[in-house]
């Protein structure tokens, strides 16, 4: 017995290093350097965290838009425009808030956004004025801001990175001079002026440029001018009730063609001739301006592109890639009227 043993421990001792060399080879396989087991533990880890995780490459742009309501077909456009361009995108995901005109309502959806830790907002802001507070919490948490159709108070420039929207000022411009290419230097002209909602951008710069513009004609009077809220319910009873007091007057220039078609309708309620006894100039070029020139009823469109949400996403991209923007991303827009207007309409998306 006692001979034997040696002899198994012998034994013994070489089996054990030919399993250790064995075990030596499989952690070679692995490259050398883990064992076996250790790779068998993390790996499972590594591919859940790639899948629960993905690239930032892959990751959503999440951005929230802050809409002043749908007081309009503009407004509606340009509404459908920006949920069509990110809702159609799967590298975008939007939030969307709707204020009812309301600006308390846009600052709150703007704090929402904040907190959701959105990647860009987007707002068109119901008035100008106000926004100091909350877009300084936007700057604060490095949420870029865009200015969609409206503007705000001037001096506030670093707390947006551009505005993406229409020259107002140019438009009122070129609603006055059709005026007077149409009447000519020298007529007089009684004009009744529908103002948008108080305070916006819109309906300052419109305002502004369609005054300007006939400041220097003593002919042309502008002998009521009165907010009708850019809508067309509002626009009608502004009219009407300047109809009762006094029908001498040649042209309505309404700051949105919502409250141009308001007028016209109660034109037409007080015995008179839309586009022939009194002319009507409309701001924004919806589908429904050009059909009312096609009869006659109106006579001038000036537009204003609602389709942003293109330009919107261009620019949130070239922002995100580090790209310089332009303070001010106009649109391309142009002036409509007869056979010119009437040829459009087929063509018209808004």
């Amino acid at each position: 017995m006692n001979r034997k043993k040696p002899f198994f421990m012998t034994m013994l001792a070489t089996i054990m290093l030919v399993g250790l060399i064995a075990g030596c080879g499989n952690n070679s396989n692995n490259g050398g350097n883990k064992p076996a087991s250790g790779n068998a533990t993390n790996e499972p880890k590594t591919e859940n965290a790639a899948t629960e995780a993905p690239p930032a490459a892959d990751k959503k742009l999440v951005v929230g838009f802050a809409q002043i309501g749908a007081e309009s077909g503009w407004r509606d456009a340009e509404t459908d425009s920006v949920k069509a361009t990110f809702g159609e995108d799967p590298g975008f995901e939007l939030k969307f808030s709707d204020a009812q005109q309301k600006q308390e309502n846009q600052i709150k959806a703007i704090r929402t956004f904040i907190a959701q830790k959105v990647d860009a907002i987007g707002l068109a802001p119901v008035v100008e004025s106000g926004w100091e507070t909350v877009l300084k919490e936007a700057k604060d948490a490095n949420i870029p801001v865009f200015l969609l159709d409206r503007g705000i108070t001037k001096g506030n420039e670093d707390l947006y990175v551009s505005f993406i929207g229409s020259d107002f000022i140019l438009e009122g411009q070129n609603a006055a001079k059709w005026m007077i290419e149409e009447f000519g230097t020298g007529a007089q002209v009684n004009i009744v002026q529908l103002e948008g909602t108080v305070g916006a951008s819109a309906a300052n710069d419109r305002k502004k440029g369609f005054e300007d513009a006939i400041a220097g004609e003593a002919g042309y009077k502008i002998v009521y001018s009165q907010t009708g809220e850019f809508t067309r319910a509002k626009g009608k009873e502004v009219m009407e009730a300047y109809l009762k007091k006094d029908k001498n007057i040649q042209v309505v220039y309404a700051h949105n063609d919502d409250m141009a078609l308001g007028a016209i309708q109660a034109i037409e309620e007080a015995g008179l001739k839309p586009g022939t006894d009194i002319k009507i100039i409309g701001v924004d070029g919806i589908k429904a301006a050009f059909e009312a020139i096609a009869e006659g009823k109106m006579n001038v469109t000036v537009e204003c592109n609602p389709l942003l949400g293109p330009q919107l996403k261009q620019a949130i991209l070239d922002y995100k890639a580090g790209a310089t923007l332009e303070k001010w991303i106009k649109s391309d827009e142009d002036v409509y009227f007869g056979q010119k207007a009437i040829d459009a309409l087929p063509n018209r998306k808004y």
